[in-house]
C-alpha cells in the first residue's frame, strides 16, 4: 500500500488543510501508516496533480490564507476500487525477538531489561488506545456504519498492544527473569543446529 491511500483515508472523512491534514493524520491514521509532514505535503502535491483530490484557498484577514484539499469524484472512485481489492499483509520486524532468539549468549539479566522496555514502550501505547476510546467512543454499539469502521482499527491497535503486554508476562515468567541467578546456573541448551545433527 502506498502513503496515497492513507491520506485519502483520512480526508475522506473531511476536508482538511495541509497542516490539520498531517495531524490529524498522526493522531489516527498515523497510528499504523506511519509518515512525517514532508511525506504527506509531498504526497499532497501528487494526488493533486492526478485529480484524486482538488483544493480551494479560504481567504482570512488576521493570518495567511489557508489551502483546503477535499476528494475528487475520481479520487473517491480510486478508493473503492482499491478498498475492494484484496490486502497484502506486511511483514513485521521485530528487533526483540531477534534478540531474544539469541538470548543464550547474554547473561539473563539483560534480556530481563529489554523485556520489561519493551513491556512498559506497549504499556504505554495500550494507555494511549484506551484514552482515546474512552473520549471517542464510550458507547460504540449504536456508532454509524462508517465511524465504527473506524472505530475497530482502534479496537485492533488495543488488541495487539494487549498481547504484547502479555507476551512480555509470559516471556518473563517462563524465562524465570524475576529470578535470573538461578538460570545463570542453569546449563545452556545446544544451539538449534547441533540439536538437528544429534
Amino acid at each position: 500500500m502506498s502513503l496515497a491511500y492513507a491520506i485519502l483515508a483520512a480526508l475522506s472523512c473531511k476536508e482538511s488543510s495541509g497542516y490539520d491534514l498531517a495531524k490529524r493524520f498522526d493522531e489516527s491514521v498515523g497510528y499504523f501508516w506511519s509518515a512525517t509532514h514532508q511525506q504527506i505535503y509531498r504526497e499532497l502535491r501528487q494526488l493533486e496533480d492526478k485529480s484524486w483530490i482538488e483544493s480551494h484557498t479560504i481567504e482570512q484577514s488576521d493570518r495567511p490564507n489557508k489551502k483546503m484539499f477535499c476528494l475528487t469524484p475520481l479520487g473517491q472512485q480510486e478508493m473503492m476500487d482499491w478498498i475492494a481489492q484484496p490486502s497484502k499483509s506486511s511483514k513485521h520486524k521485530e528487533e526483540i525477538l531477534v534478540k531474544l532468539f539469541a538470548g543464550g549468549l547474554v547473561e539473563p539479566q539483560l534480556l530481563q531489561e529489554e523485556l520489561l522496555r519493551t513491556r512498559a514502550s506497549h504499556q504505554q501505547q495500550l494507555q494511549t488506545y484506551q484514552a482515546i476510546a474512552d473520549q471517542y467512543f464510550p458507547d460504540p454499539e449504536p456508532l454509524p456504519f462508517a465511524i465504527k469502521c473506524q472505530y475497530l482499527t482502534l479496537r485492533q491497535g488495543i488488541r495487539h498492544e494487549t498481547a504484547w503486554v502479555e507476551w512480555c508476562d509470559e516471556a518473563l515468567s517462563a524465562l524465570n527473569l524475576r529470578g535470573f541467578h538461578d538460570a545463570l546456573e542453569a546449563p545452556h541448551p545446544k544451539p538449534l543446529s547441533q540439536r538437528r545433527g544429534a
